[in-house]
C-alpha cells in the first residue's frame, strides 16, 4: 500500500533508526503550520514497508526522544497501526507555542525538507504573529467556571451572543477542550487579586490602605479600579472673572490608558496581576513582563502594539474598554514624558506624577487645625484616608499605644471632627470637617 507523497505536514521515515531526523521534522512542521505527522515504517515515496519488532518499549522510546528533543515540550499522539499486516508508527503533533527547537536548533518546513533557521529567519518567525498566546494554552486549575457577568457585559453593549457557542467563540478552551487561564480571568468567580495600595509618604515604608477588587470577572475588577481612581482625583475649581477652571491631581485619561494596557498586556500566564501603588507624590501602575521580544522601545513609544494576550485584547476591544488606535502610549508621553516609563526584562512601570501645586495646597490645608495637636492631626488624616480603619490599624501605622489612640479619638469626637456610624465591628467613621 502507498500513503502518497510527503508534504509540508507529512514526513515518512523507514524506521525508528531515523528517530532523531523524525523529531527534527516534528519541530519544523510545528514552526511552519502548528501541526504535523511523521510515519515510521514508510519509504520516502509513500510505500508502506513496516517495521519489525515494534512493541510498547518502541513507542515509549519515541515518546521519550520527542520529550527530550522538542522544546517547549509537546504531548504527541503516538499510535501503532497495522496496514496490510505491516506495523507502522504514526506520530501526530499540534502546538501553538512557536518557536519550537529540536535538540537546541530551530527548523522550518520547505515542502518535504527541514531547513535550519538562521538568526534572522528565527526572528522573522517570532515576529510573524507576535508572541504565543499563553493564557489560552494554559489550563485553568478550576474547571467549574461560569460566565454570567461576561455575558451580561456583551448583552449590555448590544452584542448578540450564541449561548451554546459563547465560551468556544471567545476562545475560553484549550486544545483539549478544558477551560484555559483566560477563562478563569473572565469567570464570575476566581482567585485573581487586583490591588490598589496607598502608602504614607514617597516609599513603601508605611502602608495606609489596601483595596482589593479581584475575585470576579476581570473586566469588572478593571472597571472598579478606574472608578476608584476617578473618585479620588479631586477637583480644584478656580474662578476668575466669568471663567471657571477645574484642576485635578492627575490626568485621568493617562491613568486609564496605562491601567488598561497593564491589564491587557501583562503576562497573565505567570499569574502575577498588575497593581496600582499610590504615593504622596505619584501613582505607579506596575505590570508583569517587559516588552514583547518583537517590539522595540521606539516602536512602543510610537504606539505600535504587539499584543501578548491577543484574544483577551479582542474581548476588551469588543466591549469598548480599548479602542486599539495606538494613541494611549503617545498620550502618556505627551502628558508625562518618556521618563514616565520604566521598562525592564520582567516589568513595566508607568509613573503618573501628581499635581505638585495642588499637593502643596492640600498639605498646607492639613496643617491648619488650631485646636488639634500634631498626633490628633495625624490620626484625623488617617481616618480621612480610610473611614473603615480600626484601632488596631492605627496602632500599626503610628506605633501609638491603644490607650493613646483611644484618647485621641475621644478628643476628635468631642471637637466634632469625627463621629462613629454603626457598630464598632462593622461600622465606619464619618469625617465632619
Amino acid at each position: 500500500m502507498n500513503l502518497g507523497l510527503e508534504s509540508e505536514k507529512v514526513e515518512f521515515k523507514k524506521s525508528t533508526s531515523e528517530l532523531i531526523e523524525g523529531v527534527i521534522s516534528i519541530s519544523a512542521m510545528l514552526n511552519k503550520y502548528g501541526e504535523g505527522t511523521v510515519y515510521f515504517g514508510v519509504k520516502n515515496n509513500g510505500e508502506v514497508i513496516g517495521q519489525k519488532d515494534i512493541n510498547e518499549n518502541t513507542l515509549r522510546d519515541v515518546s521519550r526522544k520527542i520529550a527530550e528533543g522538542v522544546k517547549p515540550q509537546i504531548i504527541p499522539t503516538i499510535a501503532l497501526e497495522l496496514i496490510e499486516d505491516k506495523k507502522i508508527i504514526k506520530v501526530s503533533v499540534k502546538g501553538n507555542d512557536i518557536p519550537y527547537s529540536a535538540f537546541g536548533k530551530y527548523y522550518s518546513r520547505s515542502f518535504d525538507e527541514d531547513k535550519q533557521l538562521s538568526p534572522e529567519m528565527l526572528k522573522a518567525l517570532i515576529n510573524r504573529d507576535g508572541e504565543p498566546d499563553y493564557i489560552i494554552q494554559k489550563k485553568s486549575l478550576n474547571q467549574n467556571l461560569t460566565f454570567k457577568m461576561l455575558k451580561g457585559l456583551y448583552l449590555s453593549n448590544d452584542i448578540k451572543i450564541n449561548n451554546e457557542k459563547f465560551e468556544e467563540n471567545l476562545g475560553l478552551y484549550t486544545n483539549d477542550n478544558k477551560y484555559n487561564f483566560m477563562a478563569e480571568l473572565l469567570a464570575d468567580s476566581n482567585d485573581v487579586s487586583i490591588k490598589v495600595v496607598t502608602f504614607a509618604g514617597k516609599d513603601k515604608t508605611v502602608m495606609l490602605k489596601r483595596t482589593e477588587y479581584g475575585g470576579k470577572c476581570l473586566l469588572l475588577s478593571v472597571n472598579n479600579v478606574l472608578e476608584y481612581m476617578e473618585s479620588i482625583n479631586e477637583t480644584k475649581v478656580k474662578v476668575g472673572g466669568i471663567q471657571r477652571k477645574e484642576e485635578k491631581y492627575f490626568d485621568f485619561s493617562s491613568f486609564k490608558e496605562a491601567w488598561l494596557n497593564a491589564c491587557v498586556h501583562t503576562k497573565w500566564a505567570e499569574e502575577i496581576p498588575p497593581v496600582v501603588y499610590i504615593y504622596d507624590d505619584r501613582i505607579e501602575i506596575v505590570s508583569n513582563g517587559g516588552l514583547p521580544s518583537s517590539l522595540s522601545q521606539e516602536d512602543f513609544y510610537a504606539g505600535i502594539s504587539k499584543p501578548i494576550n491577543k484574544k483577551l485584547l479582542k474581548i476588551f476591544s469588543d466591549l469598548d474598554y480599548i479602542d486599539q488606535t495606538g494613541h494611549g502610549i503617545p498620550l502618556i508621553i505627551k502628558n508625562y514624558g518618556k521618563n514616565a516609563f520604566y521598562i525592564s526584562e520582567h516589568t513595566i512601570i508607568v509613573t503618573i506624577s501628581l499635581n505638585k501645586r495642588l499637593l502643596e495646597e492640600a498639605n498646607n490645608k492639613k496643617m491648619i487645625y488650631n485646636d488639634l495637636n500634631e498626633s490628633e492631626v495625624k490620626i484625623l488624616n488617617l481616618i480621612r484616608n480610610d473611614e473603615k480603619c480600626k484601632t488596631k490599624d492605627l496602632i500599626i501605622i503610628t506605633n501609638f499605644s491603644e490607650t493613646y489612640i483611644n484618647k485621641i479619638i475621644r478628643s476628635l469626637k468631642d471637637k466634632k471632627y469625627i463621629e462613629r456610624i454603626g457598630a464598632n465591628k462593622n461600622g465606619c467613621w464619618k469625617v465632619l470637617k
